[in-house]
Protein backbone atom coordinates (compact mmCIF):
# COMPACT_ATOMS: atom_id res chain seq x y z
CA UNK A 1 0.00 0.00 0.00
CA UNK A 2 1.33 3.34 -1.08
CA UNK A 3 2.35 5.45 2.36
CA UNK A 4 0.65 8.77 2.88
CA UNK A 5 0.48 11.36 5.72
CA UNK A 6 -0.94 10.98 8.88
CA UNK A 7 -3.29 13.38 9.82
CA UNK A 8 -2.35 15.27 12.80
CA UNK A 9 -3.80 14.51 16.00
CA UNK A 10 -4.47 18.64 17.06
CA UNK A 11 -3.73 20.92 14.10
CA UNK A 12 -0.25 22.40 13.61
CA UNK A 13 -1.89 25.62 12.91
CA UNK A 14 -4.62 27.83 13.77
CA UNK A 15 -7.24 29.34 11.67
CA UNK A 16 -5.21 32.40 12.47
CA UNK A 17 -2.15 31.45 12.31
CA UNK A 18 -2.84 29.96 8.57
CA UNK A 19 -4.09 33.42 7.62
CA UNK A 20 -0.88 35.05 9.11
CA UNK A 21 1.52 32.35 7.20
CA UNK A 22 -0.61 33.17 4.14
CA UNK A 23 0.28 37.06 4.85
CA UNK A 24 4.03 36.15 5.89
CA UNK A 25 3.99 34.47 1.92
CA UNK A 26 3.13 37.69 0.62
CA UNK A 27 5.78 39.82 2.67
CA UNK A 28 8.56 36.88 1.74
CA UNK A 29 7.41 37.40 -2.20
CA UNK A 30 7.36 41.34 -1.73
CA UNK A 31 10.55 41.41 -0.55
CA UNK A 32 12.13 39.13 -3.15
CA UNK A 33 10.46 41.74 -5.65
CA UNK A 34 11.30 44.75 -4.15
CA UNK A 35 15.22 45.03 -5.29
CA UNK A 36 14.79 45.32 -8.56
CA UNK A 37 12.69 47.81 -9.05
CA UNK A 38 15.02 49.82 -6.97
CA UNK A 39 17.92 49.48 -8.64
CA UNK A 40 17.90 53.11 -10.24
CA UNK A 41 17.48 54.61 -6.82
CA UNK A 42 20.56 52.63 -5.29
CA UNK A 43 22.66 52.95 -8.41
CA UNK A 44 22.45 56.90 -8.22
CA UNK A 45 22.60 57.17 -4.24
CA UNK A 46 25.56 54.89 -3.93
CA UNK A 47 27.28 55.47 -7.27
CA UNK A 48 26.46 51.61 -8.46
CA UNK A 49 27.34 49.95 -11.83
CA UNK A 50 24.58 47.63 -13.00
CA UNK A 51 26.50 44.40 -11.54
CA UNK A 52 27.53 45.99 -8.28
CA UNK A 53 23.55 47.19 -7.98
CA UNK A 54 22.75 43.68 -8.39
CA UNK A 55 24.31 42.48 -5.89
CA UNK A 56 21.17 43.32 -3.67
CA UNK A 57 19.26 40.21 -4.70
CA UNK A 58 22.90 38.33 -5.31
CA UNK A 59 23.20 38.51 -1.20
CA UNK A 60 19.48 38.28 -0.49
CA UNK A 61 19.53 34.92 -2.45
CA UNK A 62 22.47 33.99 -0.82
CA UNK A 63 21.37 34.76 2.87
CA UNK A 64 18.06 32.65 1.67
CA UNK A 65 20.14 29.61 1.29
CA UNK A 66 22.29 30.33 4.38
CA UNK A 67 18.90 30.72 6.32
CA UNK A 68 16.97 27.33 4.86
CA UNK A 69 20.39 25.18 5.88
CA UNK A 70 20.80 27.21 9.05
CA UNK A 71 17.01 26.48 10.51
CA UNK A 72 16.87 23.33 9.20
CA UNK A 73 19.79 22.37 11.39
CA UNK A 74 17.11 24.07 14.60
CA UNK A 75 14.29 22.39 12.99
CA UNK A 76 12.77 20.27 15.77
CA UNK A 77 15.14 21.25 18.80
CA UNK A 78 14.00 24.74 19.57
CA UNK A 79 10.25 24.66 18.60
CA UNK A 80 8.24 26.40 14.94
CA UNK A 81 7.33 29.06 16.95
CA UNK A 82 10.69 30.16 17.92
CA UNK A 83 12.50 29.77 14.41
CA UNK A 84 9.50 31.25 12.97
CA UNK A 85 9.92 34.08 14.83
CA UNK A 86 13.66 34.61 14.52
CA UNK A 87 12.90 34.72 11.02
CA UNK A 88 10.50 37.22 11.17
CA UNK A 89 12.61 39.57 13.09
CA UNK A 90 15.78 38.74 10.67
CA UNK A 91 13.93 39.82 7.56
CA UNK A 92 12.34 43.23 9.64
CA UNK A 93 15.86 43.61 11.01
CA UNK A 94 17.58 43.62 7.26
CA UNK A 95 14.63 45.20 6.04
CA UNK A 96 14.89 47.97 8.39
CA UNK A 97 18.76 48.34 7.49
CA UNK A 98 18.67 48.18 3.97
CA UNK A 99 16.63 50.63 4.27
CA UNK A 100 18.97 52.97 6.12
CA UNK A 101 22.35 52.07 5.30
CA UNK A 102 24.74 54.71 5.11
CA UNK A 103 26.91 52.98 2.38
CA UNK A 104 26.57 50.13 -0.04
CA UNK A 105 28.24 47.25 2.19
CA UNK A 106 26.34 47.74 4.91
CA UNK A 107 23.23 47.76 2.47
CA UNK A 108 24.77 44.12 1.31
CA UNK A 109 24.80 43.02 4.62
CA UNK A 110 21.28 44.24 5.62
CA UNK A 111 20.24 42.43 2.52
CA UNK A 112 21.77 39.05 3.49
CA UNK A 113 20.21 39.44 6.91
CA UNK A 114 16.82 40.00 5.18
CA UNK A 115 17.45 36.80 3.35
CA UNK A 116 18.25 34.72 6.64
CA UNK A 117 15.08 35.08 7.92
CA UNK A 118 13.41 34.93 4.18
CA UNK A 119 14.69 31.51 4.24
CA UNK A 120 13.70 30.50 7.47
CA UNK A 121 10.08 31.34 6.43
CA UNK A 122 10.25 30.40 3.38
CA UNK A 123 11.56 26.43 4.61
CA UNK A 124 9.42 26.54 8.13
CA UNK A 125 6.23 27.48 6.91
CA UNK A 126 6.93 25.14 3.65
CA UNK A 127 8.21 22.14 6.45
CA UNK A 128 4.89 22.60 8.60
CA UNK A 129 2.03 22.80 5.74
CA UNK A 130 4.08 19.92 3.70
CA UNK A 131 3.01 17.39 7.02
CA UNK A 132 0.23 19.68 8.73
CA UNK A 133 -2.70 19.00 7.13
CA UNK A 134 -3.34 15.58 6.62
CA UNK A 135 -4.72 14.53 2.83
CA UNK A 136 -4.94 18.22 2.18
CA UNK A 137 -1.34 19.26 2.82
CA UNK A 138 -0.42 19.84 -1.28
CA UNK A 139 -4.25 22.04 -1.79
CA UNK A 140 -2.65 23.84 1.48
CA UNK A 141 0.74 24.21 -0.20
CA UNK A 142 -0.27 25.91 -3.17
CA UNK A 143 -2.21 28.33 -1.57
CA UNK A 144 0.47 29.19 0.58
CA UNK A 145 2.91 29.73 -2.30
CA UNK A 146 0.04 31.91 -4.41
CA UNK A 147 0.47 34.03 -1.71
CA UNK A 148 3.87 34.50 -2.58
CA UNK A 149 3.42 35.37 -6.27
CA UNK A 150 0.78 37.98 -4.85
CA UNK A 151 3.61 39.55 -2.84
CA UNK A 152 6.07 39.46 -5.74
CA UNK A 153 3.19 41.17 -8.23
CA UNK A 154 2.43 44.05 -5.62
CA UNK A 155 6.09 44.54 -4.23
CA UNK A 156 7.06 46.21 -7.30
CA UNK A 157 3.90 47.71 -8.37
CA UNK A 158 3.82 49.64 -5.06
CA UNK A 159 7.99 50.92 -6.02
CA UNK A 160 6.14 51.98 -9.34
CA UNK A 161 3.59 53.85 -7.64
CA UNK A 162 5.48 55.65 -4.99
CA UNK A 163 8.68 55.84 -6.98
CA UNK A 164 12.25 53.99 -6.81
CA UNK A 165 13.93 57.29 -5.23
CA UNK A 166 10.88 56.00 -2.09
CA UNK A 167 12.59 53.22 -1.68
CA UNK A 168 13.59 53.23 1.91
CA UNK A 169 10.15 53.93 3.17
CA UNK A 170 8.78 50.84 1.09
CA UNK A 171 11.63 48.38 2.61
CA UNK A 172 10.54 50.42 6.10
CA UNK A 173 6.80 49.67 5.79
CA UNK A 174 7.62 46.14 4.77
CA UNK A 175 9.83 45.80 8.49
CA UNK A 176 6.60 47.35 9.97
CA UNK A 177 4.34 44.48 8.99
CA UNK A 178 6.53 41.57 9.92
CA UNK A 179 5.95 42.49 13.21
CA UNK A 180 2.23 41.64 13.96
CA UNK A 181 2.28 38.59 12.85
CA UNK A 182 4.95 37.37 15.51
CA UNK A 183 1.47 38.31 18.01
CA UNK A 184 0.05 34.86 15.43
CA UNK A 185 2.67 32.76 16.31
CA UNK A 186 1.05 31.32 19.58
CA UNK A 187 -1.58 29.49 16.73
CA UNK A 188 1.57 27.49 15.99
CA UNK A 189 1.94 23.78 17.12
CA UNK A 190 5.68 23.58 18.34
CA UNK A 191 6.03 20.36 17.38
CA UNK A 192 5.01 19.20 13.76
CA UNK A 193 3.63 15.35 13.10
CA UNK A 194 6.15 13.49 11.09
CA UNK A 195 4.86 11.64 7.75
CA UNK A 196 3.90 7.63 8.40
CA UNK A 197 4.62 5.07 6.12
CA UNK A 198 7.65 3.96 4.95
CA UNK A 199 10.64 2.79 6.98
CA UNK A 200 13.00 5.64 7.36
CA UNK A 201 16.34 5.76 5.43
CA UNK A 202 14.98 2.06 3.52
CA UNK A 203 16.62 2.02 -0.01
CA UNK A 204 14.39 -1.55 -0.36
CA UNK A 205 11.02 0.65 0.41
CA UNK A 206 11.85 3.39 -2.24
CA UNK A 207 12.80 0.41 -4.54
CA UNK A 208 16.09 2.78 -5.70
CA UNK A 209 18.98 3.96 -2.84
CA UNK A 210 17.42 6.69 -1.19
CA UNK A 211 20.34 9.16 -2.49
CA UNK A 212 19.38 8.55 -6.25
CA UNK A 213 16.13 9.44 -5.25
CA UNK A 214 16.81 12.78 -3.24
CA UNK A 215 19.20 13.41 -6.09
CA UNK A 216 16.18 13.60 -8.86
CA UNK A 217 13.96 15.56 -6.90
CA UNK A 218 16.91 17.90 -6.28
CA UNK A 219 17.52 18.03 -9.99
CA UNK A 220 13.75 18.65 -10.95
CA UNK A 221 14.03 21.41 -8.42
CA UNK A 222 16.75 22.92 -9.40
CA UNK A 223 15.71 22.84 -13.25
CA UNK A 224 12.06 23.69 -13.12
CA UNK A 225 13.05 26.78 -11.18
CA UNK A 226 16.12 27.63 -13.62
CA UNK A 227 12.74 27.34 -15.88
CA UNK A 228 10.74 29.75 -13.97
CA UNK A 229 13.78 32.74 -13.78
CA UNK A 230 15.14 31.99 -17.22
CA UNK A 231 11.16 32.90 -18.93
CA UNK A 232 10.78 35.86 -16.43
CA UNK A 233 14.55 37.48 -17.11
CA UNK A 234 14.58 36.35 -21.16
CA UNK A 235 10.74 36.65 -21.90
CA UNK A 236 10.80 40.33 -22.61
CA UNK A 237 13.89 40.21 -25.19
CA UNK A 238 12.85 37.33 -27.33
CA UNK A 239 9.64 38.96 -27.61
CA UNK A 240 11.35 41.88 -28.60
CA UNK A 241 13.49 40.17 -30.48
CA UNK A 242 10.96 38.27 -32.91
CA UNK A 243 8.99 41.76 -33.46
CA UNK A 244 6.75 42.87 -30.64
CA UNK A 245 6.97 46.35 -28.78
CA UNK A 246 8.45 46.59 -25.76
CA UNK A 247 5.41 47.60 -24.07
CA UNK A 248 3.97 44.39 -25.23
CA UNK A 249 6.96 42.12 -24.20
CA UNK A 250 6.08 43.97 -20.47
CA UNK A 251 3.04 43.32 -20.11
CA UNK A 252 3.31 39.38 -21.32
CA UNK A 253 6.09 38.86 -18.94
CA UNK A 254 3.79 40.48 -16.39
CA UNK A 255 0.75 38.31 -17.41
CA UNK A 256 3.32 35.25 -16.80
CA UNK A 257 4.12 35.98 -13.48
CA UNK A 258 0.58 36.70 -12.67
CA UNK A 259 -0.60 32.86 -14.33
CA UNK A 260 1.56 31.43 -11.85
CA UNK A 261 -0.30 32.65 -8.74
CA UNK A 262 -3.39 31.91 -10.44
CA UNK A 263 -2.10 28.52 -11.49
CA UNK A 264 -1.71 27.84 -7.85
CA UNK A 265 -4.47 29.54 -6.63
CA UNK A 266 -6.31 27.08 -9.14
CA UNK A 267 -4.75 24.11 -8.29
CA UNK A 268 -5.72 24.04 -4.88
CA UNK A 269 -9.00 21.77 -5.22
CA UNK A 270 -7.41 19.69 -7.95
CA UNK A 271 -4.85 18.67 -5.14
CA UNK A 272 -8.14 17.04 -3.36
CA UNK A 273 -8.70 14.53 -5.80
CA UNK A 274 -5.84 13.97 -7.96
CA UNK A 275 -2.49 12.99 -7.00
CA UNK A 276 1.32 14.99 -6.50
CA UNK A 277 2.31 12.65 -9.18
CA UNK A 278 -0.31 12.98 -11.93
CA UNK A 279 -0.50 16.71 -11.36
CA UNK A 280 3.60 17.38 -11.81
CA UNK A 281 3.40 15.09 -14.93
CA UNK A 282 1.01 17.12 -16.37
CA UNK A 283 2.55 20.58 -15.31
CA UNK A 284 5.46 19.03 -17.15
CA UNK A 285 4.13 18.07 -20.21
CA UNK A 286 1.77 21.01 -20.05
CA UNK A 287 4.99 23.12 -19.92
CA UNK A 288 7.30 21.38 -22.22
CA UNK A 289 4.49 21.78 -24.83
CA UNK A 290 3.91 25.91 -24.41
CA UNK A 291 7.73 26.26 -24.50
CA UNK A 292 7.76 24.99 -27.88
CA UNK A 293 4.75 26.64 -28.85
CA UNK A 294 6.70 29.79 -27.54
CA UNK A 295 9.15 29.67 -30.86
CA UNK A 296 5.80 30.63 -33.13
CA UNK A 297 6.12 34.42 -33.17
CA UNK A 298 2.19 34.61 -33.32
CA UNK A 299 1.64 32.08 -30.57
CA UNK A 300 4.73 33.25 -28.31
CA UNK A 301 2.81 35.37 -25.72
CA UNK A 302 0.01 33.56 -24.73
CA UNK A 303 2.71 29.87 -24.73
CA UNK A 304 4.49 31.88 -22.14
CA UNK A 305 1.08 32.50 -20.29
CA UNK A 306 0.47 28.75 -20.71
CA UNK A 307 4.30 27.65 -19.19
CA UNK A 308 3.19 30.61 -16.28
CA UNK A 309 0.12 28.26 -15.29
CA UNK A 310 1.98 25.17 -15.75
CA UNK A 311 4.63 25.37 -13.66
CA UNK A 312 2.82 27.25 -11.15
CA UNK A 313 1.68 23.82 -9.39
CA UNK A 314 5.29 22.15 -9.30
CA UNK A 315 7.01 23.67 -6.42
CA UNK A 316 4.39 23.33 -3.26
CA UNK A 317 2.89 20.18 -4.92
CA UNK A 318 6.11 18.21 -5.10
CA UNK A 319 7.08 18.89 -1.46
CA UNK A 320 4.09 16.32 -0.23
CA UNK A 321 5.71 14.08 -2.51
CA UNK A 322 9.16 14.23 -1.18
CA UNK A 323 7.73 13.82 2.65
CA UNK A 324 5.93 10.68 1.29
CA UNK A 325 8.83 9.38 -0.64
CA UNK A 326 11.70 9.32 1.62
CA UNK A 327 9.94 10.05 5.54
CA UNK A 328 13.30 8.94 6.98
CA UNK A 329 15.30 11.68 5.23
CA UNK A 330 14.35 14.24 7.98
CA UNK A 331 16.52 16.78 6.02
CA UNK A 332 15.07 16.47 2.20
CA UNK A 333 12.93 19.36 2.01
CA UNK A 334 15.52 21.75 2.89
CA UNK A 335 18.03 19.98 0.10
CA UNK A 336 14.88 20.99 -2.68
CA UNK A 337 14.24 24.69 -1.20
CA UNK A 338 17.75 25.39 -1.14
CA UNK A 339 18.54 24.06 -4.11
CA UNK A 340 15.35 25.92 -5.82
CA UNK A 341 17.27 29.10 -4.64
CA UNK A 342 20.39 28.21 -6.10
CA UNK A 343 18.85 27.41 -9.57
CA UNK A 344 17.20 30.81 -9.21
CA UNK A 345 20.65 32.33 -9.08
CA UNK A 346 22.73 30.34 -11.57
CA UNK A 347 20.02 29.90 -14.03
CA UNK A 348 20.66 33.58 -15.77
CA UNK A 349 24.53 32.89 -16.26
CA UNK A 350 23.53 29.64 -17.34
CA UNK A 351 20.96 30.50 -19.95
CA UNK A 352 22.95 33.30 -21.28
CA UNK A 353 26.01 31.32 -21.81
CA UNK A 354 23.82 29.17 -23.95
CA UNK A 355 21.82 31.98 -25.74
CA UNK A 356 25.39 33.32 -26.46
CA UNK A 357 26.07 30.27 -28.65
CA UNK A 358 22.63 29.88 -29.80
CA UNK A 359 20.73 33.17 -30.70
CA UNK A 360 17.86 34.50 -28.69
CA UNK A 361 15.18 33.28 -30.90
CA UNK A 362 16.06 29.72 -29.25
CA UNK A 363 15.31 30.83 -25.96
CA UNK A 364 12.16 28.97 -25.86
CA UNK A 365 13.68 25.77 -28.20
CA UNK A 366 16.50 25.64 -25.57
CA UNK A 367 14.21 25.94 -21.94
CA UNK A 368 11.92 23.34 -23.61
CA UNK A 369 14.70 21.17 -23.64
CA UNK A 370 15.08 21.40 -19.84
CA UNK A 371 11.43 20.92 -19.54
CA UNK A 372 12.13 17.83 -20.95
CA UNK A 373 14.74 16.62 -18.64
CA UNK A 374 11.83 18.26 -15.88
CA UNK A 375 9.49 15.40 -17.19
CA UNK A 376 11.45 12.55 -17.66
CA UNK A 377 12.68 13.24 -14.02
CA UNK A 378 9.31 13.22 -13.16
CA UNK A 379 8.51 9.95 -14.28
CA UNK A 380 11.82 8.68 -12.87
CA UNK A 381 10.04 9.14 -9.61
CA UNK A 382 6.69 7.91 -9.66
CA UNK A 383 8.43 4.82 -10.74
CA UNK A 384 10.84 4.62 -8.25
CA UNK A 385 8.95 5.51 -5.48
CA UNK A 386 5.71 3.30 -6.38
CA UNK A 387 5.27 0.97 -2.78
CA UNK A 388 4.39 -2.59 -3.55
Amino acid sequence: MSSTLAPPRTPVFSPAAVVASCVGFVLIGALQALYGPAIPALREEFGLSPSGAGLGLSAHFVGGVAGVLLFDRLFGRIGNRRILGASYLLMAVGAAGFALAPNWPTALTAALLAGLGFGGIDYGLNQLFAVGFGHRSTAMLNILNAHFGVGAILGPALIGVVGAGHYPAVFLGFALANLPLLLCLKGVRDGAPQPSGTAPDSPGALGRSLASVLSVFVALYVLHVGIEAGVGGWEPTHLQTVGYGAGVAATATSVYWLMMTVGRFLVAPIALRYSAQAIITVSCTGMTVCLLLASVRELAPYAYAGVGLFIAPIFPTGLPWLHRAAPGARRAGALVIAASMIGGVAAGPALGKAIEWSGIRAVPLLLSGVSAVCLAATLWLIRSTRTR
